[in-house]
């Protein structure tokens, strides 16, 4: 899918498909989702470069990611998609800048474009008069979605906190809702590892366009203070990302921690178990022995006595484990 946008009265404007043949002048964002080969060499015709592949966006080396080439700046970056799913996906987008025209490719469909180009198409937004304001304000809506999540994840783990260490007086968890809390602080585990691979990776885009010169061109003072204020935000965002992730860390210590504690209070509860009613079985043992003389073989009482020392040796030890504070 292509989408041609174009600057009309200040404001981003839709414009018509490059193949109606009666397109704008001057298009400013091309947006690019998974693009057939077709849409990718009507880019390509236009703006004179070479769109990269989806296999190309994939590689992790820093010289594949941010480069200039056919006097264009291509700068690819992890992005994240289906936030609000269960399951949120990593995806590359690339940013390619020449001129006063941005190209973004991607194969995901992350939220953060569909609500800057909603916000920069209303009659109040501010005034997108080139491809690098258009960037800008991407990674800007990128920043404020990341944030949003972080705010929602630090609200879960507090609320996992919470339920795994629960005040006096109620009910501790069992062992399976440990378990089942692990696997919630291994989820939001893994979405704060990817938030922060994308933070790192948005940094180096805003960081590599900002202090690029040359051929290119440097950008001005009012867009590096933007990347500044970008970068900062970043960083920002990351070291309470870094913060969450030291917690999520020290809630999965405690959480094994619970269960290994409630393991051990299983084990201790059967060998204090097995040592109780080892008296009882040696006074049936030794009673149960075929002897040709027993003294008690006669005795009135015999039976009666018999049960009540296994019942007194049984309740002996416990009383005492229970003294000393081993129960």
């Amino acid at each position: 899918m292509l989408r041609c946008y174009t600057q009309l009265n200040g404001q981003l404007t839709e414009a018509p498909d490059m193949s109606s043949g009666d397109q704008p002048p001057s298009i400013i964002w091309f947006d690019l989702l998974n693009p057939s080969r077709e849409e990718e060499t009507q880019v390509e015709t236009y703006l004179t470069l070479t769109v990269p592949t989806r296999a190309e966006m994939a590689e992790i080396e820093l010289s594949a990611r941010l480069y200039a080439e056919d006097g264009a700046q291509f700068m690819t970056m992890t992005s994240l998609s289906q936030l609000d799913a269960d399951e949120p996906l990593k995806t590359p987008v690339t940013f390619i800048l020449k001129g006063a025209t941005l190209v973004t490719v991607r194969y995901a469909d992350p939220k953060s474009f569909l609500q800057f180009s909603m916000r920069a198409q209303r009659p109040n937004s501010p005034p997108y008069a080139s491809g690098e304001q258009v960037m800008l304000g991407l990674i800007e809506t990128m920043i404020d979605r990341i944030a949003d999540t972080l705010e929602r994840l630090g609200d879960d783990i507090d609320s996992i906190s919470r339920a795994v260490f629960r005040t006096q007086g109620t009910r501790a968890m069992k062992s399976h809702d440990l378990q089942a809390a692990i696997e919630q602080i291994g989820r939001k585990g893994d979405l704060l590892t990817m938030v922060q691979e994308t933070l790192v990776s948005l940094a180096r885009v805003v960081a590599y366009h900002s202090a690029l010169e040359g051929t290119l061109g440097k950008p001005a003072k009012e867009t590096r203070q933007r990347g500044r204020q970008i970068q900062r935000d970043a960083t920002s965002l990351r070291d309470h990302a870094t913060f969450l992730s030291s917690k999520v860390t020290f809630l999965l210590d405690a959480t094994l921690g619970l269960i290994n504690l409630e393991q051990n209070q299983i084990i201790k509860i059967f060998s204090v178990a097995a040592v109780v009613f080892l008296p009882p079985t040696l006074v049936a043992s030794i009673y149960g022995m075929n002897f040709a003389y027993i003294p008690e073989l006669h005795f009135a009482f015999g039976y009666p006595m018999a049960l009540g020392l296994m019942v007194a040796s049984a309740i002996l030890p416990y009383l005492y484990f229970k003294r000393r504070g081993w129960l």
